[in-house]
């Protein structure tokens, strides 16, 4: 028996290779699918079945790509309907893979279908379980991504988990190991725990959704402090749902090389936007004007499928040698509609005197010794509501990131005001100063090293805490 979990950070997705005797499997394969076929390759195994534990609704699967690469069949769990052939399982329908087989667990809940995998041994006893969204290290399934409105809401999904979770998870033997499909950053869930992997003793004990709890209890924990879904999500599922077209076809349109002047006349088109995935500290010391600046060395793709528009083309300007990773990176989030890249890079478009652009950075020193002498002076912290109310500046206006997609949000910000933008720790304080700056407003800083250095020097800062008041 050979298990190999395929953790992919910036998505904070497990994908599994399961083999016996030479007949592979795979699980939740994320789009770029050549890992999946150089491992078959490197151990002289077939990969035959490709389960699915659910519709993703936070990747694209790479479940038809790899199925025409292999011939292998889609498998999906019960109340599953696509646009393409899968074989849709019964509730504990067996699959053999060599000596092993896999059961199939109906498990609604996070979706209607989801269902998690059982994994049997040479000698039939219950290895592992890969668990889907269904069940996390710590926690579960958001139940509020399959809402019908008044027909399904989101409290009847959570009554769903916490059966699925009761009738087949529990009964599992404390030794059986818990695979699941994401691990912390996710945003499936509320508060997913560090480890990629447990136990199901481990998670009896420590998870709160296993704990003896009525399921009125239980909906209510489970349903409380959801944020709001990334704009992706329903997009992501739509696609894993109705199909695709292939990576190689999206990267043979992409991975153009155009000229400058061939860019700068795809760049004046209305339905083009400039992406650049440089780092963030080259990327403030210069840029092709009006570019959306989102670094590989982030949450890439998450941010990503958050801000950018599906409906434009995506010009790229990114490091030498990185234009097909950033196209294979922006895939997995559903984006399709790439025209090209900048032949060069930054540097061309430098040397060649076009006109530039920059955003300066400054200490957060700097900003201390600014906010007593500047009455124009705005503080913008583009964390997330719960960050800022956990601690933030006295003087600072909250405008969380995925809001400056909006250009409403910014109807308060205008030249006049001295702009100082930070976020955690510097990176998405580049992705909204570029946005601000998209916008046509200017005059705006970007705060190095962001809250955090900022705390490091909080005697010279006046700090505050939200604190709810009870109606």
């Amino acid at each position: 028996m050979f298990i190999k979990q395929l953790y992919t950070g910036c998505l904070s997705e497990s994908a599994y290779y399961i083999e016996s005797e030479g007949i592979a499997a795979v699980i939740d394969p994320l789009r770029d699918i050549d890992e999946y076929l150089q491992l078959a390759t490197e151990r002289n195994a077939t990969i035959k079945f490709i389960f699915e534990t659910h519709f993703h609704a936070d990747f694209i699967s790479g479940h038809l790509d790899l199925a025409q690469a292999t011939g292998a069949t889609i498998i999906y769990g019960p109340d599953t309907v696509t646009k393409f052939p899968v074989h849709v399982a019964k509730d504990g329908e067996i699959f053999s893979i060599g000596k092993l087989t896999v059961e199939v667990m109906h498990t609604p809940g996070h979706t209607l279908e989801s269902s998690c995998f059982l994994l049997k041994d040479e000698a039939g006893k219950d290895h592992a379980v890969f668990t889907g969204d269904t069940l996390f290290v710590g926690d579960v399934g958001r139940p509020d991504l399959s809402q019908k409105g008044a027909e399904l809401t989101m409290e009847d999904l959570a009554g769903m988990l916490y059966d699925s979770l009761q009738t087949k998870i529990m009964p599992l033997a404390d030794d059986v190991i818990l695979y699941p499909a994401h691990g912390a950053g996710s945003s499936c869930g509320k508060n997913l725990g560090p480890e990629t992997f447990s136990t199901i003793g481990a998670q009896k004990q420590s998870n709160y959704a296993l704990q003896q709890q009525t399921k009125a209890d239980f909906i209510t924990a489970v349903t409380t402090g959801l944020s709001a879904p990334p704009q992706y999500f329903p997009i992501n599922a739509k696609i894993n749902k109705e199909g695709y077209d292939s990576l190689q076809s999206i990267l043979d349109k992409g991975l153009q090389p155009l000229s400058i002047a061939a860019f700068k006349e795809k760049a004046a088109q209305d339905n083009t936007i400039i992406l650049d995935t440089r780092k963030a500290t080259v990327f403030t010391e210069g840029f092709v004007p009006n570019s959306i600046f989102i670094g590989l060395e982030g949450r890439f793709a998450e941010w990503a499928g958050s801000i950018l528009p599906f409906d434009k083309n995506i010009l790229l300007v990114t490091e030498a040698g990185k234009e097909k990773e950033t196209i294979v990176r922006l895939t997995r989030v559903g984006f399709e509609h790439f025209v090209g890249y900048l032949q060069g890079g930054f540097e061309a478009w430098k040397n060649a005197n076009e006109k530039i652009d920059l955003i300066i950075d400054i200490e957060a020193d700097e900003l201390a010794m600014d906010i007593p002498f500047d009455d124009q002076l705005l503080v913008i912290d583009v964390r997330k509501e719960n960050e800022y109310a956990d601690g933030h500046l006295a003087q600072a206006m909250n405008i969380p990131l995925t809001n400056l997609t909006d250009p409403g949000s910014m109807a308060d910000l205008d030249d006049s005001h001295n702009m100082y933008v930070h976020c955690a720790g510097g990176y998405r304080s580049v992705i909204a100063a570029s946005l601000i700056k998209r916008q046509g407003l200017h005059n705006v800083r970007n705060v190095l090293g962001g809250w955090g250095a900022i705390k490091e020097l909080k005697d010279k800062f006046t700090i505050e805490k939200s604190v709810e008041v009870e109606s």
